[in-house]
């Protein structure tokens, strides 16, 4: 089976063209689909769609969120919850191609665990653009994950990968990079992207701030998760030998001044070189006892805890969700009518 997740915020004009667009697509290459719509706490009616969605096709599932947790939140209530494997994401606003999910599902043949889209040419205003380029730059720089377009919401996963990557605050977009940190395989297509066709975008300039510090805190998860002493002990320890250094110079030539004939006493109080010796040395060893904190949580975590909270769910909800084999989602059989047949 091939999951397909959406979240969903105040997009109601375009849920059923493109709930169309995927059973078309679905039927067109047989595939047997489910598809989850995540509404992460929308203002408008969109949950009153994809109840009638749900009502009308067995294959459509929603969850509803009680307010808006954000898109991270919104993709990790859809993951805990779908059936198949692999896993298509894709944003609502009808900018992604259902179209494309063939060509993603024939890339993943290529031993592939995560493939992430590239939308080469883009129709969004240029200060979007520009800066989402310099941004994916300076993301693949740090990371070593060469992707042209971290920020692309159309993306196939296999389904294990997320029982071992967690996503909270905005670190949706560097799932391809927590995924490689743990060693699988990420590789990306182009692919074509259409133009808004209702409603604004809901990011503003201060999603590059958010992205860049998002950035840091990935760089440091995947570079020093499990051993975050290397990192903030390697620098409070650098801080507390140039303090110690510093002082111990300071301290010489106090007993030089002193000691030596005809040389005016150093008075230590006068000196900044005396406050800035200090500060090193309070802060090297402020780190290096955060760094021991760090380790000590890491050693005995405590069970992780959700990011979101389900108001309610709509749809089909038979049993758990489980991972299937990679292969599940080329079924022989037809798929159900998006409108049900009446008796005859």
């Amino acid at each position: 089976m091939l999951s397909v997740v959406i979240p969903v915020f105040n997009e109601s004009e375009s849920l059923e063209p493109l709930h169309r667009e995927l059973s078309e697509v679905a039927s067109a290459e047989g595939y047997d689909v489910e598809i989850l719509f995540v509404d992460d706490g929308s203002r408008d009616s969109s949950w009153e769609v994809i109840c009638r969605m749900a009502n009308r096709d067995p294959r459509v599932r929603g969850i509803r969120l009680r307010r808006n947790f954000g898109k991270a939140a919104a993709l990790s209530a859809g993951f805990a919850q779908v059936r198949g494997d692999p896993v298509i994401t894709l944003d609502a606003d009808l900018q992604d191609d259902p179209r494309e999910i063939p060509r993603f599902l024939e890339t993943m043949q290529d031993h592939l665990d995560v493939v992430s889209g590239w939308k080469k040419v883009r129709h969004d205003p240029w200060h979007k653009v520009y800066p989402s380029r310099v941004f994916n730059a300076l993301v693949s720089w740090l990371t070593g994950v060469k992707l042209h377009d971290h920020n692309c919401g159309m993306k196939c996963y296999r389904r294990e990968i997320f029982d071992e990557v967690q996503l909270y605050g905005e670190l949706h977009r560097f799932v391809p990079v927590l995924a490689a940190s743990r060693g699988y395989r990420v590789g990306e297509i182009e692919i074509r992207h259409r133009p808004r066709p209702f409603g604004r975008s809901k990011y503003g300039v201060a999603r590059f701030l958010k992205g860049f510090l998002d950035l840091l805190t990935v760089k440091f998860l995947t570079g020093f998760g499990q051993r975050p002493q290397h990192i903030l002990g390697a620098v409070g320890l650098s801080f507390f030998a140039f303090g110690v250094l510093a002082l111990m110079y300071l301290a010489a030539e106090w007993v030089i001044t002193r000691m030596v004939p005809g040389l005016q006493p150093m008075h230590l109080h006068q000196r900044a070189a005396t406050i800035y010796s200090i500060a090193l040395l309070l802060m090297g060893g402020q780190l290096m006892s955060i760094g021991f904190l760090a380790e000590l949580f890491i050693a005995y975590r405590s069970p992780i805890v959700k990011t979101y909270s389900v108001q309610e769910h709509v749809g089909a909800w038979d049993g758990p969700a489980s991972a299937e084999t990679p292969d599940a989602f080329l079924p022989p059989g037809p798929l159900p009518e998006t409108e049900p047949k009446p008796p005859e």
